[in-house]
């Protein structure tokens, strides 16, 4: 049963071991540039905490999620800022878990009304991912990523 695991000085290396396939590098940062950026926050109308998991399966790391809140923010409270599943693991189904728990924790918090997540327009893969767990694409391009969301309350 998979699981997901806070990142901590125990399991980082691990994470950042993990890769997408050559074809989907474009599609996603690093797990250590996010795991630093987590360290910082984010600053986009307001600052964002940054929250960087592991996702496991039989002890196994087979993927990484990171998500943002900003209970200030005009729009999203919360923001899915990564997600990925390592090229050994990938079509077995870690993505949409990764997803299913980050939503949620979304819907468990009454603060949350909406939540975003950007994603290169030619992933084709995440937009169906995404569109089938009920986010919508808002027509905005945010850093030349498609935006869509999912509305909560």
């Amino acid at each position: 049963m998979p699981e997901i695991r806070p990142v901590t000085k125990d399991n980082w290396q691990q994470l950042i071991r993990l890769q997408v396939r050559e074809d989907q590098k474009s599609f996603v940062v690093s797990n250590l540039y996010s795991i630093a950026h987590a360290q910082f926050g984010d600053e986009y109308e307001g600052h964002w905490d940054l929250f960087p998991f592991g996702i496991y399966d039989d002890n196994q790391p087979v993927g990484f999620l990171m998500y943002g809140l900003n209970f200030n923010h005009s729009k999203q409270q919360a923001f899915i800022q990564r997600l990925m599943v390592d090229e050994k693991s990938q079509g077995r189904g870690y993505g949409r878990f990764g997803m299913e728990i980050m939503i949620e924790i979304f819907r468990d918090d009454e603060r949350i009304l909406e939540a975003g997540i950007s994603y290169e327009p030619q992933n084709e893969g995440a937009r169906k991912l995404y569109a089938s767990l009920g986010f919508v694409e808002t027509g905005e391009v945010m850093e030349g990523e498609s935006v869509a969301v999912l509305r909560l309350r």
